[in-house]
């Protein structure tokens, strides 16, 4: 049986790569862009164009993958109550085993 998605309107003018800002990124997250900023800075979240700065956080841009990324550290550090370094190295792993099942189906 298939499994059908529901995305709403407002998701789909976003998701072009590269075209998240820092306070559009926050939103979808749930968060305020000062949480952004600290997981940039913090090298959680890696923003595709723009330096790493704190004071270019007007410049960084985001791939709409970034979300998912974004939301999994979020909901980890909320349930969990995770430091931001812990939360993403398990997004990290989350990530690795993903790729690997994906790769197991296509052999």
């Amino acid at each position: 049986m298939p499994h059908y998605t529901t995305v709403h309107t407002t998701m789909l003018e976003i998701m072009d790569d590269d075209s998240l800002d820092a306070a559009t990124l926050a939103q979808a997250c749930q968060r305020n862009v000062a949480w952004v900023q600290e997981r940039v800075l913090e090298g959680v979240l890696t923003p595709s164009t723009g330096t790493r700065r704190a004071g270019a956080i007007d410049s960084w841009r985001f791939a709409a993958t970034c979300i998912v990324r974004a939301r999994r550290v979020a909901q980890l550090e909320h349930t969990y109550e995770a430091d931001p370094q812990l939360a993403a190295l398990t997004v990290d792993l989350m990530e690795e085993v993903l790729e690997l099942r994906r790769r197991l189906q296509h052999r």
